[in-house]
């Protein structure tokens, strides 16, 4: 049975005027740091609401009241409604567990927490929402989901598509040989952006296609292709022309990578992986390396084969049997995505900047 809330109850009234001179502390911070006290402020009414077992001493209505006496104490406040106590309360249940492993090794407070475990305090509070709502008790899926954010500046409708496209089930899935033909740090950092499967449904496909009806949809689409391929993308070429010895090769789209500073070979099947396509990937790989790659400049060349789908015992044996870096996925052309994409790739403003930072770096050395 639902008790009561007795309105002169000294320790609930003395608690809710804890509450108002925190939530004033928290407004007087910079702008610039609004959303990390409102996130704080969030953090601890929801950890009170949990330690303090405030249903339990009074009642099940507390919190219906808590936000009309917040709300009457500090009238022109946002955030105090029901619904979003409700959420600050799911915000600290979901991510107290995290807190109890970083005090474990030797972490002291709540606002190291949220520095060291995914930057949460960099996100949104209606973000954190969203998350919560469709993430559930999931805490690795929840911090995935933040950390990403941070990475890319997602806004909140590409987050709920990456969400609803289960990027988190995707991500870092790809068959690759990476740490047996990459440096353990780059292999790492490799593995981590590629996908399994790619996302195509932006190209809008939905009849019979050929080859060069996907690659053209893609480029047609090229925004949209270099989100679903991650951070630090920028698109080199379509069939991009390459002379080995006396004969002309053309690599079906090549791109650059800022965050491993090498060259991407992507080969695009829409069949099922054949024996056959590791070979040629690997030769353009190779060819890349020796017609493209700049020594000191940049790291080896990786090959990513997107197929339309595959055997995997046979694209392992195949991968195994490469010397190169290579990568094998599958695509989908079921899914959706959002209008709104700008801001998450590289522009040929810093791809060129890199570059050429680079070169002056070189050219200063030659001349010391």
């Amino acid at each position: 049975m639902s008790k009561s809330i007795n309105i002169l109850d000294k320790e609930y009234l003395q608690w809710v005027k804890d509450l108002c001179g925190r939530y004033r502390q928290s407004q007087i911070k910079a702008a610039v740091k609004v959303n990390v006290e409102q996130l704080k402020f969030n953090w601890l009414l929801g950890r009170d609401i949990v330690e303090l077992h405030v249903e339990e001493r009074w009642g099940e209505s507390v919190i219906t009241r808590l936000s009309k006496d917040l709300r009457e104490a500090i009238p022109n406040a946002a955030g105090l409604s029901k619904s979003n106590i409700y959420y600050c309360r799911k915000f600290y249940l979901l991510y107290k567990d995290a807190l109890k492993t970083f005090h474990q090794f030797g972490g002291k407070n709540e606002t190291e927490l949220f520095h060291q475990v995914g930057g949460i305090f960099e996100v949104p509070w209606r973000h954190h929402c969203l998350i919560m709502d469709k993430v559930k008790d999931d805490i690795d899926k929840a911090l995935f989901y933040v950390h990403q954010t941070v990475e890319n500046g997602w806004s909140r409708s590409m987050l709920l598509n990456f969400i609803s496209t289960d990027l988190y089930e995707r991500q870092g899935k790809a068959l690759t040989n990476f740490t047996k033909t990459l440096p353990d740090a780059m292999s790492d950092l490799a593995q981590e952006l590629t996908k399994d499967p790619y996302n195509f449904a932006f190209t809008g496909i939905t009849g019979r296609y050929n080859e060069r009806l996907l690659k053209d949809a893609l480029l047609n689409n090229i925004t949209r292709f270099l989100i679903e391929l991650g951070t630090g993308f920028a698109y080199v070429g379509k069939e991009y022309r390459l002379e080995i010895g006396e004969t002309e090769n053309f690599i079906d789209l090549l791109f650059y990578n800022l965050s491993l500073s090498c060259y991407v070979v992507v080969e695009v099947k829409i069949g099922k992986f054949a024996f056959a396509d590791i070979g040629q990937l690997g030769g353009y790989v190779v060819a890349c390396n020796h017609l493209l790659r700049k020594e000191g400049r940049d790291n080896p060349t990786i090959g990513l084969l997107i197929c339309k789908e595959k055997d995997r015992i046979q694209a392992q044996y195949a991968l195994e049997s490469s010397s190169q870096p290579l990568g094998i996925s599958e695509y989908d052309l079921e899914k959706f995505y959002p209008e709104k994409v700008e801001g998450t790739m590289p522009t040929i403003e810093e791809i060129e900047a890199k570059l050429r930072d680079t070169d002056d770096s070189e050219t200063n050395d030659l001349t010391r």
